[in-house]
């Protein structure tokens, strides 16, 4: 067994675009934009957040919008070949995702193991969609995460691993804390330079490859 473990997170990581945000924009009144607004700013938090913007949409249109996900979401290059390398070099790999299960476990299908995926649920069974968060914070953490990574890292992960987290996202800043490496784009890459965190960014699912090779080589 590898001495490291990856966290990775789901959407605008392992898809292209972020699929809240897309179904939003695709599906919600215009109140949905100012909730976003301040889940990145981090004036609310991420479960207060997006447990109120799907409370917008009514839970008739999920076939609507389980179809329009399922269209739309693309997976980022490497991703399936990544799947296989973090196997055959006896690495755990957890996707650890403030996405919904309705298009997590549909887009992972048969490309990840559903015992290694953790994400938020939603509730069809009122008038609006309610979100279910069966991954909350534990006692160490108070950022009402919804899913919390930073929570799952401790449940996951031992101290002799080596944490490598790959995020996009304001929703990955807790968990990159945590990690030995962080592989990271877009904002989440913003804040690890911000931050001086250990890191280096990513395009392709090529690229987070070669530089886990290149880590075998420093031994990080």
């Amino acid at each position: 067994m590898s001495d490291k473990v990856i966290i990775c997170d789901f959407d605008g990581t392992i898809t292209e675009t972020d699929n809240i945000i897309a179904i939003m924009k695709e599906f919600a009144p215009p109140e949905w934009d100012a909730l976003k607004n301040g889940v990145l700013s981090q004036e609310i938090s991420i479960k207060e957040g997006v447990g109120k913007m799907f409370q917008l949409l009514p839970s008739s249109s999920k076939t609507q919008i389980v179809e329009f996900i399922l269209q739309h979401a693309e997976i980022r290059p490497g991703f399936q070949d990544f799947v296989r390398y973090a196997k055959e070099n006896n690495i755990p790999l957890y996707i650890v995702s403030g996405g919904i299960d309705f298009f997590v476990y549909p887009l992972l299908q048969g490309l990840v193991n559903e015992d290694q995926i953790y994400c938020n649920v939603a509730n069809f069974s009122n008038e609006q969609i309610k979100i279910e968060w069966p991954n909350s914070c534990d006692e160490q953490c108070t950022n009402e995460c919804g899913c919390c990574k930073p929570s799952l890292i401790r449940q996951l992960t031992n101290t002799n691993q080596k944490k490598i987290v790959i995020g996009d996202s304001i929703t990955d800043l807790q968990a990159a804390k945590l990690a030995d490496f962080v592989i990271a784009r877009d904002l989440l890459l913003e804040k690890c330079k911000e931050l001086q965190l250990p890191h280096q960014s990513f395009t392709t699912f090529f690229d987070v490859m070669d530089i886990l090779d290149h880590l075998e080589e420093v031994s990080v």
